[in-house]
């Protein structure tokens, strides 16, 4: 598969993360591969914590003019100069965050492995649409979202969907022809080494 003809690449954050430490991490993944976008994704709800995250990743990732978007904390977007949200809630926020942030903003949506929720953001306004899990783990108990899925998605839909969860060189091998996107995160980050680890995944895409 040509360069560019290969899915782009969507990093994701760990759940929890030091900022002194991971802030060079960050960088060196983003110096070795090129990224499309960068999503948030801390968990808990201490606010304080989640805006200085939303700070040093904002200016890392613009830096290198990588878009960043965050998990849900809609309210953040415009305060801290991020791109977008990314929705963990199917399609039952989608319009409503189209309508506050605006036609510029990346909205995205997280639905799972349900074509109709997939279909249902499409429609509200979703500027991409991610399904997953791929493959078993302990950080994804849902059902599989298998390549049918994506095969359909890619053949019929325009929404462009991303491939996300328990993702291993061999999926990515099989589901490259049929995602637009891939999304990186504990494959990556879980390593010693992760600009390593992607770039394994990346020629994995063959």
């Amino acid at each position: 598969m040509a360069a560019q003809d290969r899915p782009q690449i969507y990093l994701v954050t760990p759940p929890a993360f030091e900022l002194e430490t991971f802030v060079p991490r960050l960088s060196a993944v983003l110096d070795a591969v090129d990224i499309a976008c960068l999503r948030l994704a801390l968990a808990g709800r201490d606010e304080d914590a989640i805006a200085r995250a939303a700070d040093a990743c904002r200016m890392v990732a613009h830096e290198r003019d990588v878009a960043i978007v965050i998990a849900d904390h809609l309210h953040l977007v415009e305060r801290h100069g991020l791109d977008g949200v990314h929705l963990m809630d199917a399609a039952r926020t989608v319009r409503a965050a189209r309508k506050d942030l605006g036609a510029d903003a990346i909205v995205g949506s997280w639905c799972g492995a349900s074509k109709h929720a997939g279909m249902s953001a499409a429609e509200a306004g979703a500027d991409y649409v991610c399904f997953g899990p791929l493959g078993q783990s302990a950080l994804f108990n849902g059902t599989v979202a298998e390549r049918e899925l994506f095969a359909w998605w890619s053949e019929v839909i325009e929404v462009p969907v991303v491939a996300e969860g328990a993702l291993t060189a061999e999926l990515v091998a099989d589901l490259a022809p049929v995602t637009d996107f891939f999304a990186f995160g504990d494959e990556i980050w879980a390593s010693p080494d992760p600009v390593a680890a992607l770039k394994a995944m990346v020629a994995a895409m063959g």
